[in-house]
């Protein structure tokens, strides 16, 4: 139940002092610092709440099984509240025509027809089916149906979503690519290069027509690589592209991590990929897209066939925060404000300037214990939506 509030108190997770936070009408009105006389030591920290900008699913909530079981938009949003995220992008992955529209519908329904869901669905990532074919960059995403970009078909899609899909990934080594990107870019939608084996030039001509990010960079890609050039080197290399990063300790080690964060500096994005098995029970799972895939008990999701293969993420954005930290890759606030003001700012969302005066009063209260983060509040437009204590008594 949405509980709305006045005022919140808790460490500014970047000055570290003691402040209460005054919400009006769902933002913030004011800042104020908290007298010094004042016992503070059992304040949580307070953040921004968490964006992530690749969602494909969580907790048994799947955007890719079709149908799109009812409630599973709005029931993946409250989940999600508990992990201190307050906006996200549903993902639907590589598939058949007709089985990506009627996602596009379900998910775009949902957010027509249902507050929360609209409240934290900020647009729709189309991750495929425009991506390579080759086994390594394409990933966990099934060998039927990679194809090569198609306007009317993605105006079909996006008809059908509503305007909803923001966000798309693609592999520019498809011929037409280049056009493709074009219109997508003049209709508002961020261009992000994934699932690819294109070359430097198909990469540097996908950047001149404007794509814009990277999507899991490091990941969905062939298990050898050329020394140089190769197409993680040359997204690496190009200035005008942010990098997503998944920072769950299995993507990626902690030294391809520390090379993307300096190389990208603050177009350093944390995304989770989570799938419907995040919060699930380890064992074996059939997916009808990507087949048997094995979840470990230490949170590793795999291909059964190929265990080299990853299958998606079932670590959400505090997992990877706390990974950055703990490993000594990034300072608490850098690393939170890759998994929140930074996907904002990228995509020029009103949450972007965070914790400010004005700013929506989408708020997260931790605490931080040997570098471990626990969500303890999540605030939604000034409504408290999850309540550690509360819902541990439930």
């Amino acid at each position: 139940m949405l509980r709305s509030v006045t005022t919140v108190e808790g460490i500014h997770y970047k000055t570290k002092e003691p402040v209460t936070i005054h919400i009006e009408h769902g933002r913030i009105k004011d800042i104020q610092p908290i007298a010094p006389e004042k016992n503070n030591d059992s304040l949580p920290w307070i953040a921004p709440g968490l964006m992530d900008l690749q969602i494909n699913g969580y907790y048994g909530s799947d955007f890719n099984t079709i149908p799109i079981a009812k409630g599973s938009v709005e029931h993946t949003t409250r989940e999600l509240w508990k992990e201190g995220v307050t906006s996200y992008y549903p993902t639907v992955i590589t598939n058949g025509d007709e089985e990506i529209k009627q996602a596009l519908q379900s998910i775009a329904a949902a957010c027509d027809g249902d507050p929360v869901s609209q409240a934290g669905v900020k647009g729709i990532h189309l991750e495929g089916p425009f991506i390579s074919p080759e086994d390594g960059p394409r990933g966990a995403h099934d060998k039927s149906y990679p194809k090569a970009p198609s306007w009317p078909l993605f105006q079909k899609w996006q008809e059908a979503a509503q305007g909803l899909i923001k966000i798309i990934t693609l592999s520019p080594e498809w011929p037409g690519a280049t056009d493709f990107i074009e219109r997508c870019v003049d209709q508002g939608v961020t261009v992000s290069i994934g699932h690819t084996s294109a070359s430097a030039e198909q990469i540097a001509e996908a950047v001149k027509a404007g794509a814009r990010m990277s999507t899991h960079l490091g990941n969905g890609a062939h298990l050898m690589l050329p020394r140089h050039p190769n197409y993680i080197w040359e997204q690496l290399s190009q200035d005008g592209l942010a990098a997503c990063i998944i920072a769950d300790g299995f993507h990626l080690p902690e030294s391809v991590l520390k090379v993307i964060l300096r190389t990208k500096g603050e177009k350093t994005l944390l995304v989770s990929d989570a799938v419907y098995l995040s919060g699930m029970a380890p064992g074996i799972y059939n997916n009808h897209i990507g087949g048997r895939v094995v979840l470990t008990p230490e949170g590793r999701l795999h291909l059964a066939e190929n265990p080299g293969l990853l299958a998606g993420s079932v670590q959400l954005l505090p997992w990877g925060i706390s990974h950055l930290v703990k490993n000594g890759l990034a300072a608490l606030d850098e690393a939170w404000d890759m998994a929140s003001v930074r996907p904002s700012t990228f995509m020029r969302l009103p949450s972007q300037n965070g914790l400010t005066v004005g700013s929506p009063a989408d708020l997260v209260l931790f605490e931080l214990k040997e570098q471990r983060i626990t969500i303890v509040q999540t605030y939604k437009q000034g409504n408290r939506v999850f309540n550690l204590t509360t819902s541990t008594k439930e």
